[in-house]
């Protein structure tokens, strides 16, 4: 079956929605006029900016985070409990004297995500690196998230669960 967008050259009736879409297009471009060529859809990448992959291996978790440009000295850690919060502070290039910015993607400012692990990590023995624009973190679980070995006692004899 083939479809094909609905407009109201085929019934001569308009709904609320009509031109909704081309309205957005119009606001964003504007907005981008103003703010100097932030882009088309830049505000939603940086609700979720640094990118993030995190990954359990064993008793620790791992995460990457995606920050280039950013300095060591501009990344801030913070681990407590189950919750992991990376701050990053990115400063904006200077263009050089007499240049015109014609598109701006790449977000720059300081930006923190918080995101909760699915167990307490142990935050004094976190490692973190930092190679090609690519912060790695190694989070060792806390010692209450981690397996127990339980005896099972039975009429005054210990048995080893296993």
């Amino acid at each position: 079956m083939y479809l094909r967008p609905w407009n109201a050259g085929e019934t001569g009736r308009l709904t609320p929605t009509d031109g909704f879409r081309s309205r957005m297009e119009r606001l964003f471009g504007e907005m981008e006029s103003l703010f100097g060529g932030w882009g088309r859809f830049a505000p939603e990448a940086w609700s979720v900016w640094p990118a993030l992959n995190v990954w359990e291996a064993g008793d620790s978790f791992v995460a990457e985070a995606e920050i280039p440009g950013a300095a060591t000295e501009d990344v801030e850690i913070l681990a407590n409990g189950a919750e992991l919060t990376i701050k990053v502070r990115r400063p904006e290039p200077e263009l050089p004297e007499g240049a015109v910015r014609h598109r701006r993607e790449r977000p720059f400012g300081e930006f923190t995500r918080t995101i909760t692990l699915p167990a307490p990590v142990d935050a004094d023995k976190v490692a973190a690196g930092f190679r090609d624009g690519v912060l790695t973190l190694t989070m060792p679980k806390h010692e209450s998230a981690k397996p127990r070995r339980i005896e099972v006692r039975a009429a005054g004899k210990a048995l080893a669960a296993e």
